[in-house]
């Protein structure tokens, strides 16, 4: 078979899994390998190899999520990870070290890409802007399906601080806000991204969107707000949607 394979590259785990695109779903189980100390791109490559070894039935394209800024497969930035990513022709270098199409692409534009396609976004025309609430914000916009890469919105200035800060779930537990307290902080982000896009939708997904009851509907802006409905399998769902789709 030649399933697409997705990959998602974190700071503890590299999970992976082959994915069935008519159903966006996973086609077997998620498998999961410790990220190598340190996570040099040569390192990261091999434990890619290892992972597709694990999936026979996988012989499609591959797509692997990075937290970084990537331009056509070269990665620039590297907040999260080793610095010796950042200038990395990580396509060149995962294809050769896989022997397949491998196309690398920013995580949270993953995870957009796979909530247009399968999740609280389908069917939806005009500016979706997708935003995952984590250790950082990260960002996708989607304009009628189609992908505007690299939008980094969580690292915009609003009232005077990097918008993350002081919005993602990381400042709400490291300062214990309750949930009204942040939601008056996603407020003022939100807000501020209605009057630079006026978008058509945001969805909020990351790990603290399962309890969006809890929040969402505390957060006071005109467009319409929706919780991200695949959640953990957006990343790989995504990487492996962009990949079969030639990357970009």
């Amino acid at each position: 078979m030649d399933l697409p394979f997705g990959i998602d590259f974190g700071g503890s785990g590299i999970k992976g899994a082959p994915v069935d695109l008519e159903a966006g779903d996973f086609a077997a189980e998620r498998q999961r390998i410790p990220t190598p100390q340190p996570s040099i791109p040569e390192a990261v490559a091999q434990v890619l190899v290892e992972l597709l070894g694990r999936f026979s039935s996988s012989t499609g394209p591959v797509g692997i999520t990075v937290p970084g800024v990537v331009r056509h497969g070269v990665v620039s930035s590297a907040a999260n990870i080793d610095d010796s990513w950042i200038g990395t022709d990580a396509d060149a270098l995962f294809t050769e070290a896989t022997g397949r199409d491998v196309h690398v692409v920013n995580d949270a534009d993953a995870a957009g890409l796979a909530e247009v396609r399968y999740g609280a976004a389908v069917g939806r025309k005009g500016l979706v802007i997708v935003t995952t609430l984590g250790t950082g914000i990260g960002s996708a916009l989607v304009m009628d399906g189609l992908l505007v890469p690299n939008s980094e919105l969580g690292h915009l200035e609003v009232d005077g601080h990097n918008a993350e800060s002081r919005a993602a779930n990381s400042a709400r537990e490291r300062e214990g806000l309750t949930m009204a307290e942040w939601a008056d902080r996603l407020t003022t982000y939100y807000r501020t991204l209605e009057k630079l896009f006026s978008p058509d939708l945001f969805v909020v997904g990351g790990g603290v969107s399962k309890d969006a009851d809890q929040f969402l509907p505390l957060v006071d802006i005109e467009t319409e707000i929706v919780p991200a409905k695949l959640r953990n399998k957006a990343g790989i769902v995504g990487a492996a949607l962009y990949a079969s789709e030639g990357g970009g």
